[in-house]
Formats: structure tokens, sequence, C-alpha cells
């Protein structure tokens, strides 16, 4: 029988493990390869801020996985996983309902030889009352999407009502990539929705506050890098406030446990992150206190060798010899989906598994069109520090990077000649 590979997510690094081990494995019937995820289209996560602030347009930069299950030689399972038989080695896949709430497609068991968990993960809140009431969260393309019709609604009903002088106030709560890159973009869209008539709300008069628990913005970043951003948010009319811990969410804004309140009509929480509940004492995996499925070097989880995980929902050693893990960033994603298309083929030809060491190559924050900055590392230049023009060409290199992973060279150069001709004829910002 073939051996099967089942892998649990779409993700960044779901879909490029799916889509290399189907051009190798799959397509030569070496292997069955099936990628299941619970919706229909993918969205590089890093991208969410800026379909939340209406930047981009999720439609046109989405990725259909039927299509590329076709064109690259796996096939796709639409479900979400809702639990796991490693006795039997199958998963089950829950029921998908419509928009009506009748069944699309049955509950059912796939089964598996090797399973690979790329589920990513999800914003913690850490329990904080009102935060799921009254917060958005920015892990999914929906969540993004509700923000910005939110958004939009402020606007569009102060246009409506001939409000003069509209203020809009926007809280962020954490003050790391998402919530310093979110802050920067909302401040574009502002100009822009003035720029196309919707000038009620002045772009002085949208009021963001960044709020961060720890000390200083970016906090896993070195400081050289977070202190130019503080600067930039700061020059951009942001308010950051750190050392600001959020004690309650409610309706109409934020209250600090130092006692402050401070009033918002929309609030997003970006503090935070934690696996999906479903990976909690799934079937008698390893689980870590954030939920993570705590894996060897080798990617497989500590009690079952079948089964592989990857990205943010792995807790694995960061291979320094220290105690730490490896960062949930989207660079070890794809450095881990790289390790396992080599690892899957050693597997089945009865090789040993080689081990993952983290590289870190840096880390590149987008402030939207007004700057970016960050660093690259190398083993030939070090540590080198980009701001400005120079370290955006970079941090929009990453997303084509992802692209030629799953499009390949040629398509991606279309994508890019088609994004190009694009600008000409849309709204520099998403209006409904």
């Amino acid at each position: 029988m073939t051996h099967r590979i089942v892998i649990v997510g779409g993700g960044a690094g779901g879909l490029e493990l799916a889509t290399r081990l189907g051009r190798s494995l799959g397509k030569r019937g070496k292997a069955r390869v099936i990628l299941a995820d619970a919706n229909l289209t993918h969205l590089w996560k890093p991208l969410l801020h800026e379909v939340a602030a209406g930047s981009l347009n999720a439609t046109e930069n989405e990725l259909n996985y039927v299509a590329q299950a076709k064109w690259n030689h796996f096939e796709f399972q639409l479900g979400r996983m809702s639990g796991l038989d490693r006795e039997r080695r199958a998963i089950q896949l829950a029921a998908t309902l419509d928009e009506d709430g009748r069944e699309l497609v049955p509950a059912r068991e796939v089964a598996y030889d090797t399973l690979v968990l790329a589920v990513g993960s999800m914003t913690n809140d850490f329990g904080t009352l009102g935060a799921a009431q009254h917060c958005i969260f920015l892990d999914t393309r929906a969540q993004a999407e509700r923000f910005h019709r939110q958004m939009l609604s402020h606007y569009l009903r102060a246009h409506a009502n001939r409000l003069d002088d509209s203020k809009m106030s926007v809280a962020i709560i954490g003050a790391g990539a998402t919530g310093v890159e979110l802050a920067a973009e909302l401040h574009h869209a502002a100009h822009e929705l003035a720029a196309y008539g919707l000038d009620r709300i002045q772009p002085e008069n949208m009021r963001i506050t960044l709020l961060e628990a720890g000390p200083r913005v970016l906090p896993v970043l070195p400081e050289r890098i977070g202190r130019p951003v503080r600067q930039t948010l700061e020059k951009l009319g942001v308010t950051v406030l750190t050392d600001t811990a959020v004690s309650e969410v409610t309706a109409e804004g934020l209250k600090t446990r130092d006692g402050r309140e401070i009033a918002a009509s929309l609030k997003v929480w970006a503090a935070g992150i934690r696996a999906p509940a479903f990976l909690k004492d799934l079937d008698g995996l390893e689980n870590n206190r954030l939920g993570q499925l705590v894996v060897r070097p080798t990617l497989q989880t500590t009690r079952d060798d079948a089964i592989f995980a990857l990205g943010d929902c792995a807790a694995c050693p960061l291979g320094d010899g220290s105690a730490h893990n490896v960062p949930p960033r989207a660079q070890a994603a794809h450095q881990q989906a790289s390790l396992l298309v080599r690892s899957l083929k050693a597997r089945l030809e009865g090789r040993p598994l080689e081990t993952y060491v983290y590289r870190d190559y840096g880390s590149l924050i987008s402030l939207s069109s007004f700057s970016a900055v960050g660093n690259l590392m190398g083993n030939l230049m070090g540590s080198v520090k980009l701001e400005g023009w120079l370290a955006r060409m970079f941090y929009i290199s990453l997303y084509r990077m992802h692209q030629v992973a799953l499009y390949g060279p040629f398509r991606t150069l279309l994508l890019m000649l088609s994004d190009r001709i694009g600008r000409s004829t849309d709204p520099r910002l998403k209006l409904h």
C-alpha cells in the first residue's frame, strides 16, 4: 500500500510542505500526500494586518487549496481536525457546514502512516476580562475583514450624516510585529480614506493607541530596532504606552492595571500566542503550558514517532544548548517545512532523520508606506541593520519568496506583473 502522509493545516509551513512533497513524492507515486484544512483558501498570515486596514484585497491574494492540490499532485480534504486515534493511525475531521447551517461535507476519518500537524497558533488573551467579547483578534482572514468592515462603517456613517470633525479611536493591545504594523497601516489608511472623499474623519482624528505590557515595543527583537520603530510611530501620531497591562476590556474601551481608562471604539488584541485548544491532551501527546506539542529536534512528537509537528503549534528546542524553544516566526515554519521534505523522504527509505537547528536570518518590520526597519543576519555579514526603502524592499521580498515556494518562479513573476498593472486601475484602499 502507498505510504499516506497527512498534513493538517494549510498555513505557510503546511502548504509549502504539501506542495513540495506532492511535486516529488506524489507525482512519482511514492507516497499519497493529503492536506487537510478547515478553509478552502490560503492567505499568508503576515498580510492580515494589511487586510484589516484595507491596504490589501484578500480575494486577489488568496490561494485555492483545491487548485493547488491539482497542480502539485497532492489531495485536499476540507474539514477541521477534531480528534486523533493513534492506535488506529487515523484523524477525525468535523463536519463542514454551509452558511445556512446545512451539512456541506460530512464528518469522517482520514487514515495516515505519517502525520504532520501544522495548525499554527491563536492569539492568547490570557483570560483578560472582556477581551474575547469586545476585542477583534487577527488570526484569520475573516477576523481581519471584520475589523475592516467595522472601521469602514465608522467612516461611511460620518460621511452620510455629514458629521464634521468626527473622531475614531482604535486601541491595539500588544506591540509585537502585528500590533506595530497594524498601527502604521491604519495611519496610512486614514490618509487614503480622506483622499477618496471620506474626510469627515480627518487623519489626525483617527486616534490610535498601542499598548504593551512590557518595557518596550517589539520585545522579542533587539532594542536597536524597537527604538526607531517607536520613534516613527510617535511621529505618525500613534500614542505608544509601554509598561501598561490591560486588566479589562469593555464596550467603551480599556481599563489598565494602574487604573487608567482608555476610550476606544475598536479594540484589537495582538498580544501573545497559544496553540489551538484541540491539541491539548490530543490522544496522549505531550503539551507545554501554551498547548503546543512538544517535539524532539527531528520534529517528531515525544510520544509518537509517526507524528510530526512544525511551526507555531510545535514546542521545538532551539538547538543552541539553551532551554529556549524556537520562536513562533514565519521563517521557522519555512525552515522546518524544508527539513521535513528531506526527512519524510528519508523516513520512507528507512534512513536516519535530520535534526532541526533554528537559523535566525533577521527580522523586518513594515511601517506601511512610511518606512520599514529590521536587521539581516548571515554568516558572512553578521548582523546588518536596514531602514527605509531598502528594508521595505526586503520585507516585500519575503512574501515573494513564499509565492515562489508555492507557485514556482515563472508564475510568481506573472503575479508580480499582474499586481503592478492592478495598481493603475484599482483603488489604493479597499473601500467595501
